[in-house]
C-alpha cells in the first residue's frame, strides 16, 4: 500500500492547493508576531518624571521652557546619595508658595539642592511621547515596574499551559478544529484587551490571548508541513517563520503609525477575525487522518487536493497505509514522548534548547528596545537581519546537515553576546554589528529546533511532540521580562553576560542529537 508521501509525488508535492494553504498559514504565522514580542510597543517606557500640579502651575507664571523647567524642579541623578532614578523621586516643596521665584526658585530653601528632602511621585508621573503605552495609561513604574514583567511573563504562561494542553487535544481531535478553536479565542481576547478598562483585565485577557496563539501558530506549522511532500517539508517550515519575521516588520510600520497601544492592540487583533473564513479553504491533516485509521476520509482530503492541483488519482494509489507503525496506539500520551532511550533524549535535548532559545531571543529583543534610541528603527533594522538567517539554513541543511548549522548558531549567539559587553560605547558601529550578528545567530537557532522538533516525531505524536518540547521556551519567556529588566537596573550589559552563558552549552548538545541528520 502506498504512503501520503507517494501519493503526493503523483498528485504534487508542492503545487497550487500546497502553495494557497501556504499563503493562507504564513498569514496566521505574521499575525502571531504582536502577540509574542509587542511588549516591545505595547509597554514601551519614555523618559518620566513626577507630576506635581505646583510645578506645572509655576512654569505656566514664569513662562519656562521644558529645559528650564527640569532644571529647576527635577532632582538630578544620585539627589542625596540615594539609589532611587530621578524618575521616581521628587523634591518635598510646596510648589505653591508664591515666594518661589522664576530664577532657581529652590535657591531660597537650601544652600544646597542635595540637602532638600525627596519624596514618591504622590500625583503620578509626566511621560515624555505623544503617544500611549500600558505603562503611561497604568503607571507601570518605578514600585510599579514589576508589573510590566508581570505582563509579558503571563502571555508566556498561556503559552506554556495552552501549548501542553492544546497540542494533545489537536493529536486527538484534529488540527483543524483545534486550530480554528484557538483563531476564534485569540479574536475574542484580543479585542476585549484592546478595550480593558484597568490593568486586571489587560492582564486576564493577556494570559487568555497567550492560552491559544502560540499553539494555533505551532498547528499552523504542523499542518503545513504535513500537506506537502517530504522534499519541501523542511523549506516550507522555514519559510513559514520567515512569515514570522515579515510580522515583525509589519509591526514596527504599524506601530509607528498607531503610537496609542489600544489601537495598535485593537488593529494587530483583526486580522485574526478574517482567518475564521479558513473553516473553508483548509482541509484537515490527511497524515493525521490516516494515523487516526480514518482512510475513507483521508482519501476524500487526497482527491480534492488532486483536484486543485489539476491532477488525476491512479486507483492503484486509492488504497492507504500508515507511514508509520502505531502499534493501534491511536491516542497519543505524554508518556510517548520518554518511552524510548533515543526518543527521552531527543526530548530532553529539544527542551533545553528551546529554552535557550526563547531566553536570547526575546531578551535581545527587550534589551534592544531599552538601549535604542529609535525604538521604530531600531526594530525594523534588527528584524531584517532574520531573512538571511532563513537564507543560510535553507542552503545549507540539505547539504551539511542539521547538526552544524544548529550548533555554529548557537555558537555564534552566545560568543556575540559576550563580545558585545568589552566593545567600547564610542564603536557604535562595532556594537550594532556584533548585535545584528548575534539576532542573526539566535534567529537561526530558534528556526532549526522548530524544524528539527518536527522531524524527530513520528505522526501520532507530531503535535504533541513540538508542543510540548516548545514549552520549555515558555518558561525561558516567563523569567526573561525579570531578567532583563531587572538586571539592567544593575547593570546595563549584565543581561547580555547571562545570556552568554545561557547559551553557551548550546553547541555540544547540538552536536550530539544525530537524529536530527538526514
Amino acid at each position: 500500500m502506498p504512503t501520503m508521501d507517494d501519493i503526493l509525488e503523483h498528485i504534487g508535492e508542492f503545487d497550487f492547493f500546497q502553495k494557497q494553504t501556504f499563503f493562507l498559514l504564513a498569514l496566521l504565522s505574521a499575525a502571531f508576531t504582536p502577540i509574542y514580542v509587542g511588549i516591545v510597543f505595547l509597554g514601551f517606557t519614555p523618559d518620566h518624571r513626577c507630576l506635581s500640579p505646583g510645578v506645572a502651575e509655576l512654569s505656566r507664571r514664569c513662562g519656562w521652557s521644558l529645559a528650564e523647567e527640569l532644571n529647576y524642579t527635577v532632582p538630578g541623578p544620585g539627589a542625596m546619595g540615594e539609589a532611587f532614578p530621578r524618575q521616581c523621586r521628587g523634591y518635598e516643596v510646596d510648589w505653591n508658595r508664591s515666594a518661589l521665584s522664576c530664577v532657581d526658585p529652590l535657591a531660597g530653601l537650601a544652600t544646597n539642592r542635595s540637602h532638600l528632602p525627596l519624596g514618591p511621585c504622590r500625583h503620578g508621573w509626566v511621560y515624555d511621547t505623544h503617544g500611549s503605552s500600558i505603562v503611561t495609561e497604568f503607571n507601570l513604574v518605578c514600585a510599579n515596574s514589576w508589573m510590566l514583567d508581570l505582563f509579558q511573563s503571563t502571555v508566556n504562561a498561556g503559552f506554556f499551559i495552552g501549548a501542553v494542553g492544546i497540542g494533545y487535544l489537536a493529536d486527538r481531535f484534529g488540527r483543524k478544529l483545534c486550530l480554528l478553536v484557538t483563531i476564534l479565542i485569540n479574536a475574542a481576547s484580543g479585542v476585549l484587551m484592546a478595550v480593558s478598562p484597568n490593568y486586571t483585565w489587560v492582564l486576564i485577557f493577556r494570559l487568555i490571548q497567550g492560552l491559544v496563539s502560540k499553539a494555533g501558530w505551532l498547528i499552523g506549522y504542523i499542518l503545513i508541513t504535513e500537506f506537502v511532500g517530504l522534499s519541501y517539508r523542511r523549506t516550507v517550515g522555514v519559510v513559514y517563520q520567515v512569515a514570522f519575521t515579515a510580522g515583525l516588520l509589519a509591526l514596527a510600520g504599524v506601530a509607528y503609525v498607531l503610537p496609542h497601544w489600544r489601537w495598535l492592540q485593537l488593529t494587530a487583533t483583526l486580522p485574526n477575525i478574517c482567518f475564521l473564513l479558513y473553516y473553508w479553504c483548509i482541509p484537515e491533516s490527511p497524515r493525521w487522518l490516516i494515523s487516526q485509521n480514518k482512510s475513507a476520509k483521508a482519501m476524500g482530503v487526497i482527491k480534492y487536493i488532486a483536484k486543485k492541483n489539476g491532477k488525476s488519482l491512479p486507483a492503484s494509489l486509492q488504497s492507504l497505509r500508515p507511514e508509520e507503525e502505531v502499534d493501534e496506539k491511536l491516542n497519543p500520551s505524554f508518556l510517548d514522548l520518554v518511552r524510548t532511550p533515543q526518543i527521552r533524549k531527543h526530548t530532553l535535548i529539544l527542551m533545553y534548547n528551546w529554552f535557550t532559545s526563547s531566553v536570547l531571543y526575546q531578551g535581545l529583543i527587550m534589551h534592544m528596545g531599552l538601549a535604542g534610541s529609535n525604538i521604530y528603527l531600531d526594530f525594523f533594522y534588527s528584524a531584517l537581519v532574520e531573512f538571511p538567517a532563513a537564507l543560510i539554513i535553507i542552503l545549507t541543511i540539505d547539504r551539511i546537515g542539521r547538526r552544524f548549522p544548529w550548533a555554529a548558531s548557537n555558537l555564534l549567539a552566545g560568543a556575540a553576546c559576550l563580545a558585545s559587553v568589552f566593545i567600547p560605547e564610542d564603536l557604535q558601529w562595532l556594537r550594532v554589528t556584533v548585535a545584528c550578528l548575534g539576532r542573526m545567530g539566535i534567529t537561526m537557532a530558534y528556526e532549526m529546533v522548530c524544524l528539527v522538533n518536527a522531524e524527530l516525531y513520528p505522526t501520532f505524536i507530531r503535535n504533541l511532540g513540538v508542543l510540548v518540547c516548545s514549552s520549555m521556551c515558555d518558561i525561558g519567556g516567563i523569567i526573561t521580562p525579570f531578567l532583563v529588566y531587572r538586571l539592567t537596573n544593575i547593570w546595563h550589559e549584565l543581561p547580555l553576560v547571562v545570556f552568554a552563558v545561557d547559551d553557551g552549552t548550546d553547541p555540544l548538545l547540538c552536536a550530539t542529537q544525530r537524529g536530527a541528520e538526514g
